[in-house]
């Protein structure tokens, strides 16, 4: 039984020694300390010995299986690290290499004219204010002076959400809840997106960007509006821009006007981008109706103030000579990276 163990010893150490995988290595183990394996048969034949020589097997089989273990444990780990070393070899980065330059982003050219726009009406004294995309009626409609049965309300002008809840129409909502929270004097700017049910074309889109201004305060007249808009027209796209106000109905402001721009494509000629007239319309503006400020629980026997509302989009348009607004929304790479 002597010979039998120094045998398996020898062989474990001579197949461990050729095994390259550990699913092999575990192999041996099972084959030779298993359950059923070689050592495990040696030992159920003790019962054959005297009592003399019961101890001295038994402690050589323990110092073989000890062995066993041992090695396949060893010859395992030495498997796992050259396998892991083969592989980081292989894998391997020469991190001194210069690596490509991953492009950079800018600022889209809508976000660019909306700083600009930003920045022009904040150097006037305006402050910027907020508010929801998705509206009660009551604010985008009711406290702007339209009432339940008017044409703006048609769903094939907005998206209703139930018959109180609307995707805002346009800006205007925030001055409402501005005029609610906070007293004359006001003067702010609430630029943000708006969504109406448009058919798609150069200069129409469901989604668009809005941006409202709201003055109130005392002795507030038409002429500060008029004054106002030449100013930042001016500053926006150069002393040398042609305006023109012409009249106009909304049913939050009396009087109303709307104003255009010539036209930056054909220089008032007349062509497809501002539908042979010659001009484009920015923005629609008036003075606040009085009944807007009862709404909001301002006097209008004290107070005054005028409202005015232009399109991101169109004046971009106006401001880099883009003669299709779809362009904005593409988001083709080409035409981005040019700003």
């Amino acid at each position: 039984m002597k010979a039998k163990l120094e045998e398996i010893r020898a062989r474990v150490k001579e197949e461990l020694s050729k095994a390259d995988a550990i699913e092999k290595i575990e192999e041996l183990r099972v084959k030779y300390a298993g359950k059923k394996g070689e050592l495990t048969a040696i030992l159920k034949q003790m019962g054959k010995l005297s009592p003399e020589e019961r101890p001295v097997i038994g402690q050589m089989a323990n110092e073989v299986r000890s062995y066993i273990e041992k090695e396949v444990e060893a010859k395992k780990a030495e498997l796992v690290e050259a396998k892991l070393n083969k592989q980081l070899e292989e894998e391997k980065i020469d991190v001194t290499l210069p690596s490509d330059m991953s492009p950079l982003g800018h600022k889209h050219p809508l976000s660019v004219v909306l700083d600009e726009i930003k920045e022009i009406f904040v150097g006037m004294g305006f402050e910027i204010v907020e508010g929801p995309e998705v509206e009660y009626d009551y604010y985008n409609f009711e406290a702007l002076n339209i009432p339940k049965d008017h044409p703006a309300r048609d769903t094939q002008d907005t998206f209703y959400i139930t018959d109180n809840i609307v995707l805002r129409t346009q800006t205007s909502p925030v001055q409402v809840r501005v005029m609610e929270k906070k007293k004359p004097p006001i003067r702010i700017i609430s630029p943000g997106r708006v969504f109406r049910s448009d058919a798609v074309d150069a200069t129409h889109s469901p989604l668009f960007h809005q941006i409202e201004g709201l003055v109130v305060d005392k002795d507030i007249t038409f002429a500060d509006l008029k004054g106002t808009l030449e100013t930042f027209i001016k500053r926006l796209y150069g002393e040398d821009s042609v305006v023109r106000f012409r009249p106009h109905h909304f049913p939050f402001t009396e009087p109303s006007a709307e104003v255009d721009v010539q036209c930056f494509s054909c220089k008032g000629k007349g062509c497809r981008v501002c539908k042979n007239e010659g001009w484009i319309e920015i923005l629609g503006c008036g003075m606040v109706h009085p009944k807007v400020l009862e709404n909001c629980g301002i006097d209008p026997e004290e107070y005054s103030g005028f409202a005015l509302g232009l399109g991101l989009e169109r004046v971009a348009m106006r401001r880099y000579g883009v003669d299709d607004m779809r362009l904005f929304f593409e988001n083709d790479t080409r035409f981005l990276s040019q700003f």
